[in-house]
This record gives C-alpha cells, structure tokens and sequence, in this order.
C-alpha cells in the first residue's frame, strides 16, 4: 500500500519525528532538519497535505493514527517525537497512547486544552476561513503569533508565517480548528519519558505560565522559555530549537 502521508526523511541514526502545528507544513522544520540530520534519522510529516489531497475528516485521533502508520510504513518501532503547537498535541496522545513506541518527546509551544477565548477565537477563524479564504486569518496570524521582535526586525519570519497559512486549503484548516476546540487533554501527568518543553515569552498560545504549568505535569521534564519569541517558535527561534533539540537529543540518545 502506498504511503499516503507526504514526507521528508533525511540522515542516519536514531529517528527523530518532527510533528507541526496548525497553519503550518512540514517545511516549519527545515532548520530542525539540517541541524539534526548529521546525528538522526530525520522523518517530518506534512499532515495537512494529505487532507487536502485525499478529503478526509480531521480529528486528534486520526492524525495520531497517521503519524504511527508513517513509522510502521518505514520500519520505525521506536522514536524520539517533537511537536510544535497542535503538533504537540498530537504528539502528548500519541506518547500516552503507545508508550512503547516513544524514547523522549519535546513540546513547542505546547497546549492541551485551549481555554474558552481560545476556543471562540479558534470558531471565529474557522468561520472566517470557510467563508473568505485565508487572507484575513494570515494576517490576524501574524499579529497575534509571531513576537513584536520579529515582526519589526525579522520581517522575513513574518512574512513566511503569513506564507505558510496563506498555503492552507480553508475547508482543512477549519476542521482543524474544530478539532483543537473539541480536545480533551493527554494524561501526560502518567509519562515517564526524558521530556523538554520550550515556549517563548510572548507565545500567546502557548503562554509560559500554561506551558509551565504541563511541564510539572510531566516528572521527567525540562522546562525552556526563550526571550523575543512569539508562537512560531521553529521558525522565531531557529537556531536556539535547533540547538535545544541536539543537546537534549544526544544527551539521552542510546
């Protein structure tokens, strides 16, 4: 059968799975990917891809169930799992779900359950995408996303940001959103997992008292909080999550 996940798989060594968030697509991850390709075997989905070519409906469950057929269909039985946003959410069911499968995780930008202005806004987006496109939810994305540094003095970041969600197919993208208001949270207080968990300090998603507050939950974790840095932190902060995942990675790889 053919795969019908679209990815990049690059380097040699333990695997390391690169799982990205809503609005975005595997090309998130492209610094992660050089940087990590030297010492690891690099697998980045591009989830949303599929839904777009193949039509289906979008659900936490079944993007966990994608990223477990991508590494059954490569032969893969064990993997460290990195997570940017929904991406995280993705993988914190999947690390709960098949605990044997999962040597670390790391957590980007992480949420589990978004709070009620969190869900209304996800609802406007949804709405706003479905009815004109994606044009004022790319905007609105930047603005809120990204950090005022980044905006003013990287405005490449940005204006690759508003590139990445103005990609997005608008019926995909707000089932997306309907289905990161309908989460139910990971018990990720039962993993026992070496976890590192990052954020910036103007993520608004994923504000540091939230991730924070899902690091405790986890006894093995790390905690991280990166200055000048909004929700789009892969991108925002390339070279210090590049090197945050190295360090972490070669310091528990077998």
């Amino acid at each position: 059968m053919q795969m019908k996940i679209r990815y990049d798989d690059a380097g040699h060594g333990e695997p390391v799975v690169l799982v990205h968030g809503l609005g975005a697509s595997a090309n998130i991850f492209g610094a992660q990917l050089a940087a990590l390709q030297s010492d690891f075997r690099v697998l980045v989905p591009d989830l949303m891809r599929q839904w777009r070519d193949n039509g289906i409906a979008i659900s936490i469950d079944t993007l966990v169930g994608d990223v477990i057929e991508l590494i059954d269909e490569v032969g893969i039985e064990t993997a460290h799992f990195v997570g940017h946003s929904l991406g995280s959410v993705v993988v914190q069911h999947l690390a709960v779900r098949h605990r044997s499968r999962v040597k670390s995780v790391a957590l980007i930008g992480p949420i589990q359950v978004p709070a009620d202005a969190g869900k209304q806004a996800l609802l406007g987006r949804a709405a706003r995408a479905r009815s004109s496109g994606m044009t004022e939810v790319a905007d609105t994305t930047v603005l809120s996303g990204t950090a005022k540094e980044t905006r003013h003095d990287r405005p490449e970041i940005a204006a690759f940001v508003r590139e990445l969600v103005m990609r997005q197919d608008p019926e995909s993208y707000a089932q997306t959103c309907e289905a990161i208001v309908a989460l139910s949270p990971a018990p990720i207080e039962t993993l026992r997992c070496p976890t590192l968990v990052v954020t910036g300090d103007q993520d608004a998603t994923s504000p540091p008292a939230v991730a924070k507050a899902i690091a405790q939950k986890i006894p093995a974790a790390t905690y991280v909080e990166l200055p000048a840095c909004g929700h789009w932190t892969p991108i925002e902060k390339a070279r210090e999550i590049s090197g945050l995942l190295r360090e972490f990675l070669l310091r528990i790889a077998d």
